[in-house]
């Protein structure tokens, strides 16, 4: 809306449209997406809750883990409850602060998850090349540090999205076409340009995503390297999976990431709406449902602890 004074006026609320062209399957949609979040927070709650009171998970790599599934679990609370009362109550109004809340919390904690990704393939790194000085190295005070600096970065670097969309005229449509705020969906609406939103996403990406991948890449090519110079086949087998759970949960998380930051911004007019915004709740909530079951399928020690608490075996701490 343009005032008196030609400065632009930001609207009172948004329209969160959910998914265009399938309304009448909102609910329907819901169930899955209902039936993941639950699984995701069962499941990242008792790995968290195992973490700490079994002492034979005090070690580098797990303390990486309950980083990563606390993580998960606030990246999917900010949006998937928002969505389901979309899909079921057809409660689609979000205040435009509370949209820009939303978005700072959705990109931030995007952007942690891909930072603690990194730090668990540097983990693997030092575990396989330098077995001996594994928990000289990586100490809890270095493992709290490098935490807090991932923190730290995917806050800092969000911090100017919401004062960038709020610096935006909305003069025409109020309605998103998404179940939650995310910063191109929103941007989209402005009747002014958006160029430096664009520049300042891309930049954004550089220096989380491309960094991430750079350093995650360079990990696993030392320890393919360290892996393969091993003599016995058995030693190398067993170094390959301690890898095998972390790979998989990066596929899980960035393989839909990809699809939806180069959807929005270049595939705008080939993939359909509908499909654009499946994937980027499922970009969300895949990896929270997943990783605790990947992680405790393929990992010893957590499917040991998760027996012993079935059996009835109390759980140390």
């Amino acid at each position: 809306m343009l005032a008196a004074n030609h400065s632009y006026v930001a609207p009172d609320s948004f329209i969160l449209n959910g998914i265009p062209g399938l309304e009448a399957f909102h609910v329907w949609i819901s169930l899955p997406l209902c039936t993941m979040y639950a699984i995701s927070l069962v499941g990242n709650l008792g790995l968290v809750y195992l973490i700490y009171y079994e002492e034979s998970l005090h070690r580098p790599m797990y303390f990486f883990l309950a980083m990563l599934s606390l993580t998960d679990l606030l990246t999917c609370s900010t949006t998937l409850p928002n969505a389901l009362f979309i899909f079921w109550f057809n409660l689609k109004e979000i205040d435009f602060s509370a949209c820009l809340v939303q978005m700072f919390f959705v990109h931030g904690f995007t952007g942690v998850e891909s930072g603690v990704l990194m730090l668990m393939a540097l983990d693997r790194y030092v575990a396989i090349c330098y077995p001996l000085r594994y928990a000289t190295i990586l100490t809890n005070t270095v493992i709290a540090k490098a935490g807090l600096a991932t923190f730290l970065r995917g806050v800092l670097l969000m911090i100017p999205f919401p004062f960038l969309v709020q610096r935006l005229p909305f003069c025409q449509s109020n309605i998103i076409s998404h179940t939650y705020c995310d910063h191109m969906s929103v941007v989209k609406l402005s009747c002014a340009s958006i160029k430096v939103n664009v520049i300042y996403g891309l930049m954004v990406a550089l220096l989380i995503g491309v960094f991430d991948i750079c350093c995650i890449t360079v990990s696993y090519t030392m320890i393919l390297k360290a892996v393969i110079s091993l003599s016995s086949s058995d030693a190398r087998q067993k170094a390959f999976s301690t890898c095998t759970a972390h790979i998989s949960a990066i596929i899980i998380t960035y393989v839909p990431a990809f699809f939806t930051f180069f959807t929005h911004r270049f595939g705008g007019h080939t993939i359909p709406p509908s499909l654009h915004i499946i994937v980027a709740n499922l970009y969300l909530l895949l990896p929270p449902t997943l990783n605790p079951i990947v992680y405790g399928v393929k990992t010893k020690q957590i499917r040991e602890s998760v027996i012993k608490y079935f059996q009835g075996e109390k759980v140390t701490k």
